[in-house]
Parts: structure tokens; sequence; C-alpha cells
């Protein structure tokens, strides 16, 4: 872009794009095409300056190169009219040079120009649009054509062209196949629901679109092709937020005969290369790595922000015995007295410590203990509490010195890991304490088989039901799911989860128990999965992998607030398309050749 290299853009219509035009032209007739950007009227002469994804050139209609009626239609034309000219390129008068434009020291004699279309006028501004003052979401996503063609929406999609052909670079360079998974399938349980397509020539049955291709890629493990990547599209009927979509993006990747440190190693390298191409940024190879326990007792989440190194610490023998109920009886019941210092914390005003109670309420702790250090000793609810020995392990093993503040729940983790997690992400961003220039990647491995469902107590898959146990025990898993460890891998970057991964179950036996520990019996098991299963019968290979979610990648790679920003036509929280309606109705006679009637609500 700018750098005068003009080949790949020169057509019929142009000699080279806006942004391209630079001190090499000069001299040179050049015809130019693109959107009205700008129009200056300063009486004898007519600035115009016209942008396409390159960048912006800028145009001048001048009485001296050109005739009356050329300067009157120069004058008329609006923003984001599509125009051709032609023209001699020359320097700008020296007190006329931009230096924010890459053409700022260049500009156009137009001799030859005609209008290609005429714009209405703008339900939405496009040209200089502060990012402070843009229009409604709803409102840029009905008209998101021209929303599209604000350079920074045009940068965003750049970027993700980058990062996406750097990771097909690494990976072809490492011998991967691309290859392609059907859309139209049948329904597995993935966490979401499926979206259903009707099947016409089959009356009453329906495909499934993909919530991924998880199946497809070890059924091509198994059928030799050791190592596959594919960027997927992905489809989950899911209620929405900012960063989720009802399709979205994954670069999907399997390997044979690999363990967890080979599929670790060449997501690095795939990062590595993606930020290096789309970013200019080199990665620090290998990311560390935290066991699922370690993270949860060290940060309260499997998706730890390494921008601020305040960890969790548990206090319990430390605050009992003192005489402070809460605690006493906490640890009595089995629970816990756990708490973080937040550097800095001492200038937390009372009344912000309560915001900060209220969030940990809401995420399920009874109540928030604080405690300040200052220049004339501790402060707060178990100020009084605190002695001389207690004092001296909170400055010296904890590190807690004069300004600081001490934030504990008491409890059992079930009920202040995650409010733990809430606070320190709060307080950090209150105190300014996250390195906002830094970029903290992190593996989260070893992750539990089996969750509890929250509602009822029974096992359902931490990641998905196809990852193969650490110790592959079709009994244990039968008679103790909970216990059971997943070679399961997640990787942070800056506390969001952007890729997760597993080694995968490739022995028929485990995969059956682990299908019996999440409720499928035999029969149901081989209704559901059957062709994955009839095809380890065959001679499966160990094998792996790992899927990124390329949205939200992108998403943070460019700085964008939510992920509707990188994708060029998305949904609302509503999934609904508001530039082209989507979802709309459908005939009656359209229905009936898909053997459907729809119902009347009650």
């Amino acid at each position: 872009m700018g750098d005068g290299n003009t080949t790949t853009f020169a057509t019929a219509w142009r000699d080279a794009r806006c942004g391209d035009i630079s001190e090499v032209w000069l001299g040179r007739r050049v015809k130019l095409a693109g959107w009205v950007h700008r129009v200056r009227d300063l009486g004898g002469v007519i600035f115009v300056q016209i942008r396409d994804r390159g960048g912006r050139v800028q145009l001048a209609f001048g009485p001296d190169w050109c005739d009356a009626g050329m300067i009157a239609a120069a004058r008329g034309l609006s923003s984001e009219d599509v125009v051709q000219v032609e023209g001699e390129v020359v320097n700008r008068p020296p007190e006329a040079v931009n230096p924010e434009m890459t053409t700022g020291s260049i500009e156009v004699h137009v001799d030859d120009f005609r209008v290609l279309s005429e714009a209405a006028p703008l339900p939405i501004l496009v040209a200089d649009v502060d990012l402070a003052e843009l229009p409604a979401e709803e409102l840029r996503l009905r008209h998101r054509v021209l929303d599209l063609r604000r350079p920074e929406m045009i940068r965003n999609f750049e970027v993700r062209h980058e990062a996406v052909a750097g990771a097909r670079e690494a990976l072809s360079a490492e011998g991967f196949l691309e290859i392609e998974t059907p859309l139209l399938t049948r329904r597995t349980p993935e966490g979401a629901r499926d979206y259903l397509v009707p099947s016409r020539v089959n009356p009453g049955e329906f495909y499934a679109l993909p919530q991924s291709p998880q199946l497809y890629k070890q059924l091509l493990m198994v059928a030799g092709y050791d190592r596959y990547f594919q960027i997927a599209r992905c489809l989950r009927d899911e209620d929405l937020r900012a960063d989720r979509q009802p399709e979205f993006t994954q670069v999907d990747v399997e390997m044979a005969y690999v363990g967890v440190d080979d599929v670790l190693g060449v997501c690095e390298r795939m990062l590595q290369r993606m930020w290096s191409r789309a970013l200019g940024q080199e990665l620090h190879l290998p990311f560390p790595r935290l066991s699922h326990a370690e993270a949860l007792e060290l940060y309260g989440t499997d998706k730890p922000d390494l921008r601020v190194d305040w960890k969790l610490v548990d206090l319990t023998d430390l605050l009992t015995g003192l005489g402070f109920g809460i605690f006493d009886h906490t640890a009595e019941a089995g629970g816990r007295v756990r708490g973080f210092v937040a550097a800095g914390g001492a200038a937390v005003s009372r009344s912000e410590i309560g915001g900060f109670e209220e969030l940990a309420r809401k995420r399920g702790a009874k109540g928030v203990i604080w405690l300040k250090a200052g220049a004339e000793g501790w402060s707060g609810p178990i100020a009084k509490y605190v002695d001389d020995d207690v004092g001296a392990e909170l400055k010296g093993k904890h590190g807690m010195a004069e300004g600081d503040l001490l934030l504990v729940l008491a409890g059992p983790d079930s009920e202040t890991t995650a409010p733990l997690d809430a606070l320190r992400r709060a307080v950090a961003s209150r105190l300014d304490a996250f390195d906002e220039g830094g970029a903290h990647w992190l593996w989260v491995v070893d992750f539990p088989l089996f969750e509890r469902d929250p509602e009822t107590g029974a096992p359902v898959a931490a990641h998905h039901p196809f990852t193969m146990p650490v110790d592959a025990d079709a009994d244990r898993i039968r008679e103790t799911p909970f216990d059971v460890t997943a070679r399961a891998y997640d990787v942070v970057y800056n506390g969001v989860e952007l890729a997760s991964g597993s080694i995968r179950c490739h022995d028929a036996e485990i995969q059956r128990a682990i299908l019996e520990a999440l409720g499928f019996d035999r029969d149901e098991a081989e209704r559901r999965f059957g062709f994955l299963l009839e095809a380890f019968r065959y001679g499966a290979p160990p094998h792996g992998g790992y899927a990124l979610g390329l949205d939200r990648t992108i998403a943070l790679m460019v700085g964008a607030p939510s992920l509707r920003d990188v994708i060029a036509f998305p949904k609302t929280t509503a999934a609904r398309g508001l530039m082209e309606g989507t979802p709309s109705g459908v005939e009656p006679e359209d229905l009936a050749g898909l053997h459907i009637q729809l119902c009347e609500d009650d």
C-alpha cells in the first residue's frame, strides 16, 4: 500500500490505486478511480480527495488546466460518488503538504474526469468519522456496505487476510493438507443447538450444519491423512453476546502420531507466523504452561490474564485462630480463606470497595473482607486482628507494602474461585495495573475430562466427548469420572482463550466408556456415533489437534471491541442480519416442498 508497486492494480479503469501514487509518479499522467471522500471549494480551485482500498489521493481542479464546465462539475460532486479521473501528478506546494496522508506530498491536476456512479444522500457518514462518534451499531449494521468502507474496517480485513495467509503458510510448510469437510452433516452433541436443514428428497429427515469439523477431522486421521487443516466455517444455534456469532470461522488442525508437545509446538509456530505477517511482531516461544488446577489456584480462572502479576494466595492458616469468626467458621467447615494483594490499592475508596463487594456477590461470594496498609498502620474490618506476626508475614511472604490493598474471600472454593477472578480483573482495571503493551501467552493444560452439570450434577464433557484421558482406563471413567484428567489444552492470550484442543480418543472401548459416562447407552452411542466407532475398529492412529477461533483472534489483533468488527456481514445479538433482512419467512409452497408445515402458536 502506497509503495509505488502498482502493476497488480492496473486495470482498464485505473493505472494504480489512489494510495499508491507517490513522488515516483511526478510528471506522469495517471488514470485513477474511486469514491469521493471530501470536496473543498477554495473559490478558484476545487480540491477533491478520492479513496479506494489502497488509500486517498488529492485531486485539484483549477482554471489553468481545467475548463469552467469541469470545475463546476467538480464543485457539484457529493460524498461517495464514484469517479474516474485523468491528469498529471505534481508536487503540492510546501505549505500544503499533508504528512498524515501517504500521498500527502503530491496531488493530481485533473484535466479529464467523469462520474461513474452518483451516490444518494448517505444514511451514515463514511469519511473522517471519529471513532468516539460512530453511529449506533444497529444503524451501521443496517448499512453495512457503507460501514465497511471506513479505513478502520478495511484495516481489520487486511489484518485478517494476512493472518489467515500466515496460518496457511506455517501449516503448509509443516506438511499439512488443506481439506474441506461437509457442511451438511448429522447431529452430534457439541455443547450448543444445531442448525437443522430439511431434506427435500428424504422427507422427514434433516441435515445438521456443523458446530465444528471434529468428527470428520478424526476420520481423516483414521483414513491416513496424517496432517490436515481447514479454515472452517462453524455454526451454532446459541444465545449470542459481543464475542459470539451464530456462524464463525476457526483454523482447524489435526495430526496423527503426536503427543501434547507436538501439537502445542505446531500451534505456537502457526501463531508466530500469523503475528509476524499480519502485525510485524515476533512472539517468544515456547509459551509458558500451567495446569488447569494451578491456573484456578493462582488466578481463579482457566483463562488467566497475565498482564496483571497479582496471584491468589491461601491465607487460611495465617488468618484463622485470630478471633475473626467468619474466617474461623469457614476453616472449620472445610473451606478456605483466599485473596490477593493489589499493589497501590489503598487508593481505592470505601464506596469503590462496596462496588467490588457487589460484583463478588453477583459471582456467588457471600462478601469481601479488605485490609489496607497505610503510613499509620492497618485499616479495614480485620485490622484489629492483624498482630505483629501476621503483619510481618503479609509484608514478607506476600509482599504487601504501604499503599497496598488486600482483598479476601472466605468459603468453599466453588463459591470463591470465580469471584476472586472477577475481583482481580476489576481492581486491576480500576488501578490501571494491566501491562497494556504486553502480549502474554499461556498454555493451560491437563483439564478435567468431565465437569458437573450445574443443575443435575451429572458429568458433562469439559472440552468435548472425544478427548483422550491421561490414564485410559474404561472402568475408572465409568466409576469415578470426575477424577479423570484429560489430555486437553487451551492457549490463552491476555486473558482470552484463543485456541482449544486435545489428544483425541482413538480407542473404541475408551470412547464408549466416555459416552456412557455422559449418559449415552450403547444403542444410543451406536446410533449417534456409529460411523466414528466403526472407523476405529479398522486401525486408528493416536492423533490430536486444536481449533483456533479466528474471529476472536483477529479482534484482539486489531483491538476491536466486538467480533462484528472483523466479520464482513455479521449478525446481531438476536441472530439477525439487518442489512439483508435475515432470517425471513418462507412461502407455503416452498415449505410444502420440504414436507414442513408451520404450527400456529397456542
